[in-house]
């Protein structure tokens, strides 16, 4: 059976980070798990030549995507992608201990995003950001009675080759790797 010319994604059934280094080189990818949203917005911000009391010529500045996650539960190794910082582990089961900690110095790195949606056709649609930063907000909450809910959001950039974004449609379904 050939790819659809229409595809209808449906769901969240991945969500991968990948840290980028300050070198640019891509690291091994990093499970976001219960993955509750990834959306993201292309724009673009435009200058205007204003002459005779008219819009002469419009000008854009280059593309970027606003992009926002949410996830349920916290896993370090991925809230370290996002935030930047320092994770140790320390002691042995059945006292083991995790942390991540953030100087004041510290600044949040860059990294891709990778989500995956089914596809109503039996395969699967892929959303690649290739160069991302959480310049907004990147949250978390303790509340009574509900579940840690991570959140964090932020712009896409073009990455040294100028990809911005690849959606990518596959008959068959692909995990991500």
């Amino acid at each position: 059976m050939a790819l659809a010319s229409l595809t209808l994604p449906f769901g969240l059934r991945d969500v991968k980070l990948r840290p980028i280094d300050a070198a640019g080189a891509v690291g091994a990818s990093v499970d976001l798990p219960a993955g509750r949203t990834f959306s993201f917005e292309e724009s673009e911000d435009y200058e205007e030549l204003r002459g005779d009391d008219k819009i002469i010529a419009i000008r854009g500045k280059g593309p970027s995507v606003d992009w926002e996650l949410e996830s349920g539960g916290i896993q370090i190794d991925a809230f370290k992608v996002m935030a930047g910082g320092t994770v140790t582990t320390s002691g042995v089961t059945p006292n083991e201990s995790k942390q991540i900690k953030k100087l004041v110095t510290d600044t949040r790195p860059y990294f891709q995003v990778e989500g995956q949606a089914i596809s109503d056709s039996g395969g699967d649609f892929h959303v690649l950001l290739y160069k991302c930063r959480a310049s907004e907000s990147l949250e978390g909450e303790l509340g009574d009675g509900v579940f840690w809910l991570t959140s964090a959001s932020g712009k896409a950039l073009g990455n040294n080759n100028d990809e911005l974004y690849l959606f990518k449609a596959n008959e068959t379904a692909v995990a991500i790797t």
